[in-house]
């Protein structure tokens, strides 16, 4: 089977830089079989509108290139493309090289803010780099069927989830006090409605060639899509949230899926009294995504991990 290409610019440890190799994935996976068909380039591919298709392919590719033996998700929740989301991990593990002396990433502990039922970056960062992992999230359900990834995959060692009691907290109630955390991802919900949800549902289904649905009926649950006032206000209140925690944690980050809040995450950063801020452009075809990264913690001060 030819290899349908996810990108050329993704980072150079993405394992999957060079393509997606369904022959590999099929004998790994062999559900996904059924859903291989060629696409208008003559290269195998499968139809990313059909959510059996597209967990299909996520099962595969966690299989064969993250030892995650048993992964599944509930109707109707978030489905992540793997090779982003991978993207991020290994950016940040650069981040964390080139700004902590002598870094062992075996004693790294990451924790991901708003982990969801699908607990994909803890799988990777644990597996690509050895990473303790946390997950975080306000949804009992998701949690619940995290926790069951773990326990299948016997990950118990390396990666744990916890439950955030207040919907209107990042941090407050997740990070224990005491507790240290070398660096924090997270993908916020980045729309304030769920009608705005919506509308940026159906304009990908127009984009991928099919009808778009009436209704949020496929790729995430409300929490993982939207919450009140946005990407923006989500992203005030880690900003600011982080500053309780300075001595906590090394480098927060999070993604930042619209351009436009850029000078809103800068203006807060400098309110806080961020001491090292860094934007990281990353790519996936022809969508641009970025993180911003800060630090309380002077350049020479930096703790050895």
């Amino acid at each position: 089977m030819k290899s349908a290409l996810p990108s050329s610019t993704l980072h150079p440890s993405n394992v999957h830089s060079t393509g997606y190799d369904f022959s590999v994935l099929v004998q790994s996976h062999s559900i996904l079989a059924q859903y291989v068909r060629p696409n208008a380039y003559g290269d195998d591919s499968i139809d990313f509108a059909n959510p059996q298709a597209v967990k299909a392919l996520n099962q595969a590719l966690l299989k064969q290139y993250y030892g995650v033996a048993v992964w599944d998700i509930p109707k109707n929740y978030l489905c992540p493309p793997i090779p982003g989301r991978a993207d991020y991990v290994h950016y940040l593990a650069d981040l964390l090289a080139e700004s902590i002396p002598d870094l062992n990433h075996e004693q790294v502990r990451l924790l991901d803010i708003g982990t969801g039922a699908n607990l994909v970056y803890p799988l990777i960062a644990s597996h690509a780099y050895g990473w303790q992992c946390v997950g975080a999230d306000i949804d009992a359900k998701a949690l619940r069927n995290a926790q069951k990834i773990i326990g299948a995959n016997g990950l118990q060692q390396q990666i744990s989830v916890r439950h955030q009691p207040n919907p209107g907290s990042i941090f407050k109630g997740v990070m224990l006090p005491g507790e240290q955390f070398t660096v924090t991802l997270c993908n916020p919900p980045f729309h304030a409605s769920a009608e705005e949800a919506l509308a940026g549902t159906q304009r990908k289904w127009r984009g991928l060639g099919k009808k778009p649905p009436q209704a949020l009926n496929f790729g995430g649950q409300s929490n993982e899509l939207f919450c009140e006032g946005g990407e923006a206000a989500f992203l005030t209140t880690m900003i600011n949230e982080s500053r309780l925690f300075a001595k906590q944690c090394v480098w927060f980050t999070t993604l930042v899926s619209k351009a436009s809040n850029l000078p809103l995450v800068y203006r807060e950063l400098k309110k806080v009294q961020a001491v090292t801020v860094k934007t990281v452009e990353m790519a996936q075809g022809q969508k641009q995504s970025r993180f911003v990264a800060w630090t309380f913690q002077a350049a020479s001060t930096l703790k050895k991990t």
